[in-house]
């Protein structure tokens, strides 16, 4: 059993993406806890399947538990917390990402030891379209905290729906320890538009409390900081941009001076809908809110 780190991992309705990551990382040997937030498909039938092969070919052991989703943040605070791990490291994926090649070989070479003085680890994402690497307007590289040591690190429950893992201390990144994440459920575009329905409630609902100073940031904005710090030091000066505008000099800045533009159609095609007509919808439902909570303290 691999004694420096244990998977954790966040599973809906995953049939489609499970087997993929359990895959690539089974040779890895790790603990691998599951929470799930109620499937109805075959993804705990695949976790089953998985731990018999796991008992025979490998090390590995899965355990699964269930929990209610609210949202991410939350989602994932509950399950650092509810399951017994007991290795120095914790690598929290979703179901959607597999380990690369490159990031397999960086873990299966991974000794606490030589980590001794970090206490988290980002890994370089790679993010996929419907089949097309997104390769410009800020998308890679793009480093993103998701090993990080047992009793340090936390979920970020300031959040209501970007979710981020939070540590103290210094932090280490791997350039090429990539990893993938294809949600291929995106194929069908009705997928995608439902789901952004559901996020945009909630960046409105929490740009509004952020407003009312009723949620704050928890990773100190810092534009020569770490990759978490310099993304908080980027959406501290969203905020103070015109609602309504500020997609506009996103998509802009996203596909001029991110090089947007030299993306393939599908890539090009993803940047119009989660740089300009996504942010659109959110500023959209937080004037919807404002109007709304108007009208109620005037009442």
């Amino acid at each position: 059993m691999n004694a420096n780190f244990t998977f954790v991992i966040l599973t809906f309705n995953e049939e489609i993406h499970l087997p993929r990551l359990l895959n690539s990382i089974k040779d890895l040997n790790a603990q691998i806890y599951i929470l799930d937030s109620g499937s109805t498909d075959d993804t705990l039938e695949i976790v089953e399947r998985f731990k018999a092969e796991a008992k025979v070919e490998t090390e590995a052991k899965v355990e699964v538990k269930f929990n209610k989703f609210i949202n991410h943040p939350k989602q994932w605070d509950f399950a650092l917390k509810a399951f017994q791990i007991n290795t120095p490291w914790i690598i929290g994926l979703d179901a959607d990402q597999t380990v690369s090649k490159e990031l397999f070989t960086l873990l299966q070479d991974f000794n606490d030891e030589d980590y001794a003085n970090v206490n988290g680890i980002y890994f370089n994402r790679k993010n996929y379209f419907q089949g097309s690497w997104v390769r410009f307007g800020g998308y890679f590289p793009f480093y993103q905290l998701k090993m990080f040591r047992n009793g340090i690190g936390f979920s970020d429950l300031n959040e209501n729906m970007d979710h981020r893992f939070v540590v103290t201390g210094a932090t280490h990144i791997w350039e090429n320890g990539y990893l993938i994440e294809e949600n291929l459920k995106e194929n069908d575009i009705k997928f995608w538009f439902a789901k952004h329905e559901k996020y945009s409630d909630l960046i409105a609902e929490e740009e509004i409390e952020r407003e009312k100073k009723l949620r704050m940031q928890t990773i100190k904005a810092n534009f020569s900081g770490n990759p978490d710090e310099r993304r908080a030091w980027f959406k501290k000066l969203w905020w103070k941009l015109p609602l309504g505008i500020r997609p506009y000099l996103y998509f802009i800045y996203r596909m001029t001076f991110k090089l947007g533009i030299f993306d393939d159609r599908k890539a090009i095609y993803f940047h119009y809908l989660q740089g300009l007509w996504f942010r659109l919808l959110v500023d959209k439902k937080i004037k919807l809110l404002k109007a709304k909570n108007k009208i109620a303290t005037d009442a």
